[in-house]
């Protein structure tokens, strides 16, 4: 992700004359619109096609169900519909598929744990999903799913003697609710997972650069570029505000929701992971479990990321969350954005 190839005053060059992302391409810096491949894919919505060759225009073969995971055999290049910036298909078995609606997983089954610090502690699903249920035992009803590699508060840890089972009370702050999912399913995050990167550099030396036009997120320390990445920004009249910010207020696990307030659009997206807002509106960089599309404005307004750049700049930028705490809130403070 980091190279010096590419100085702050030739980038902000590059941004006003609308060039940025093809010299981004051309030194292999932002060109990756999906997420990273993995030895499964998850597939995102109902009916997603497995096709004879990467290209859309290509016969189907098969559909693939939500939900259901299946291998990734390896990546080639082709075509999509409304997105140039994301040609890359996954080749699975017996064909392909493109990867926008394709959730790359693993399934890393966890060892329980007894016990936690005083507050709990964050922890990320580690399979593909996982079930939530409204009481700590297999027979009770179910709750909703939860995806791979979104966060949520481990409040306590209940032993089920007669099942023989090993439960994680996860909280919900939005909902202010407690559910339950099996200890297997979830990786409790060590603390030095979540130390601030870069602590040495002055937080005015940092500053983040979401270009809307090439829809690539870029970072700089100083004049040293340190990360590119393709995102989505916010779709048409949900739209990224332009301007200059500042990612004041922050959290590891966010239940993100409109409440329903929109006619259409409605979204309900429990541990969204390593949120660093940057309005009071909820604008925000975070992790994104819900598409594999980067590169293409299609958000309600937040800059989508896969998770592991969102967990990079959660962990950058200011102001430092502790470990047991789930949100941070620092008026006039943190680390400067400019969105153009």
């Amino acid at each position: 992700m980091a190279t010096p190839q590419l100085s702050r005053r030739d980038f902000l060059k590059l941004t006003a004359s609308g060039a940025l992302g093809l010299v981004l391409s051309e030194l292999g810096l932002g060109s990756a619109s999906a997420a990273p491949p993995a030895s499964k894919g998850l597939a995102l919505f109902s009916g997603v096609p497995i096709r004879d060759a990467p290209s859309v225009k290509a016969n189907k073969i098969e559909l693939i169900g939500k939900d259901q995971s299946f291998d990734l055999l390896g990546e080639a290049q082709g075509d999509y519909f409304d997105n140039p910036h994301n040609t890359t298909w996954y080749v699975v078995d017996g064909g392909y598929v493109h990867s926008a609606p394709v959730l790359p997983v693993e399934t890393n089954y966890q060892k329980p744990v007894y016990q936690l610090p005083e507050g709990g502690q964050l922890a990320e699903v580690s399979v593909p999903y996982s079930l939530t249920r409204f009481s700590p035992f297999y027979r009770s009803n179910n709750a909703h799913r939860i995806y791979y590699e979104s966060t949520h508060w481990v409040k306590n840890i209940v032993v089920e003697r007669d099942e023989k089972g090993v439960w994680y009370e996860i909280y919900d702050k939005e909902l202010k609710e407690s559910f339950y999912i099996p200890s297997s399913n979830m990786r409790l995050i060590p603390n030095e997972e979540l130390t601030p990167l870069s602590p040495e550099v002055p937080n005015e030396e940092k500053l983040l650069h979401v270009d809307l036009k090439s829809q690539i997120v870029t970072a700089f320390e100083g004049d040293k570029l340190v990360l590119s990445a393709r995102c989505s920004s916010g779709q048409r009249g949900t739209d990224t505000p332009i301007g200059e910010w500042l990612t004041y207020h922050k959290g590891p696990s966010i239940h993100m929701t409109n409440r329903g307030d929109a006619v259409a659009n409605i979204y309900n997206l429990p541990g969204v992971p390593w949120t660093s807002f940057f309005t009071g509106s909820g604008h925000a960089f975070h992790g994104t479990y819900w598409h594999n599309d980067y590169g293409r404005q299609r958000s309600n307004g937040c800059v989508n990321l896969p998770s592991k750049v969102a967990k990079w700049i959660y962990r950058w930028t200011n102001p430092v969350v502790p470990y047991n705490v789930d949100y941070v809130n620092l008026p006039g403070q943190g680390t400067k954005v400019i969105v153009e």
